[in-house]
């Protein structure tokens, strides 16, 4: 591995840091009004956060690994990864619509046709339109391959029906990028299509799905007979699936490094708990053998983390896919985040359990409730631990059932 980034990514660092150090009020949060936590994604449809966003997009800060002549920047990875670390470094504010700049933008750039380049990149780039990501189903998740949803042709539009669920952004997505089934005869990868749907229409219908920390970020989504115009296709008619594969993989890589720094800061916090709160022996937590074994245990696993973030960028950087290695990481920060947000829970006592007016919870109290959900999105622990089984350790493919 080489840990040093660069003369070119360590320019664009220092760039970037003077930028944000003229233009981010390092109060910001006084001028969001949507509640503020990791799973909320309200903070986009906030007046400042899309003055933030235009901000960013006019000083050359948005799509920065786009082609410079769809308005990007034409970046590497590299610049990709400084990016993410000095906006997280300087506790800056989300960026515009990850969903749209990161996958769906790139796609369209990659499949799309001219007509389509024209129509939506500049609105992605700006932050003026909003996009949510309509591929899993409630008997479709882990076996994307088995959706239900149809599109079928009439005239000059794609006529839309099915459900979609866990879908980001629903409630606010400006147009949806969805898989459906146009070819119901055809193999099960073969027969389905990348179509770009309006959200703001007759026969799309949002429901929000709200979970235990009481924040409905995430949606069940209805198309009943919802149409998009017929060239809204991207990659072509039945060649969904592979258009699919392009897109999931431009999910990979910008974070790689940004979680170790994340889980680090949380980490700080817990210690600085143990610290403060004093223990039935009456002295400080943090004198405790067994609190101070488990603060070790974290302070180790994010340092493997660390380790291992620089391993998969590594392999990004060689290869443009960390392969099965991202399976061992997606377990590992999973897991792990479940456990020590625990650990951070006990450190506080009786007084984690409170909660204020109409169930009000605080950032670390969400956090805790969250991660019980990170083993099952973007893979479950299961699914994961079967790549690696089969892909790095050789063992035989989990038998299929029915």
């Amino acid at each position: 591995m080489d840990f040093e980034y660069g003369e070119q990514a360590e320019s664009f660092r220092a760039e970037l840091r003077s930028w944000l150090e003229a233009n981010l009020d390092p109060d910001w949060r006084r001028h969001v009004d949507a509640v503020e936590s990791e799973a909320s994604e309200d903070l986009l449809t906030n007046a400042w956060m899309k003055e933030w966003s235009r901000k960013l997009y006019e000083a050359g800060f948005k799509g920065i690994h786009w082609p410079a002549e769809y308005g990007g920047r034409g970046l590497s990875l590299l610049e990709q990864i400084v990016f993410a670390e000095e906006m997280f470094r300087a506790d800056a504010p989300p960026v515009g619509n990850f969903l749209a700049e990161t996958l769906v933008g790139p796609t369209i750039i990659h499949w799309g046709t001219d007509e389509q380049k024209k129509r939506f990149l500049e609105p992605i780039l700006s932050g003026d339109e909003l996009w949510c990501q309509g591929f899993s189903e409630p008997d479709a998740g882990s076996d994307l391959a088995g959706l239900q949803t149809r599109a079928v042709l009439d005239g000059d539009e794609w006529v839309i029906t099915g459900q979609k669920v866990w879908t980001t952004l629903g409630h606010i997505a400006d147009h949806c990028f969805l898989l459906a089934r146009t070819d119901p005869d055809a193999p099960r990868h073969k027969g389905i299509s990348y179509l770009l749907v309006p959200m703001k229409q007759d026969g799309v219908t949002v429901r929000p799905l709200t979970q235990m920390s009481r924040i409905a970020e995430f949606n069940e989504v209805f198309f009943d007979e919802a149409r998009c115009p017929a060239g809204n296709v991207v990659g072509g008619v039945n060649n969904g699936w592979k258009v699919a594969m392009t897109t999931l993989g431009f999910e990979r890589g910008s974070s790689v490094t940004t979680q170790a720094l994340r889980f680090r800061r949380e980490l700080d916090g817990f210690i600085d708990t143990a610290k403060e709160r004093i223990g039935s022996d009456g002295r400080p937590k943090s004198e405790d053998p067994i609190v101070r074994q488990q603060l070790a245990r974290a302070y180790t696993m994010v340092h493997i983390m660390k380790a291992q973030a620089y391993r998969s960028l590594t392999a990004l950087i060689e290869t443009g896919d960390p392969g099965p290695g991202g399976s061992i990481n997606k377990i590992f920060w999973s897991e792990y985040h479940r456990w020590v947000t625990e650990v951070g829970m006990s450190l506080r006592g009786l007084e984690g359990q409170l909660v204020g007016p109409d169930y009000g919870l605080d950032a670390g109290q969400v956090s805790y409730l969250f991660a019980k959900s990170e083993t099952i999105w973007g893979g479950t622990a299961e699914i994961q631990r079967n790549i690696v089984g089969e892909r790095i350790l050789g063992l035989p493919r989990e038998p299929k059932v029915g």
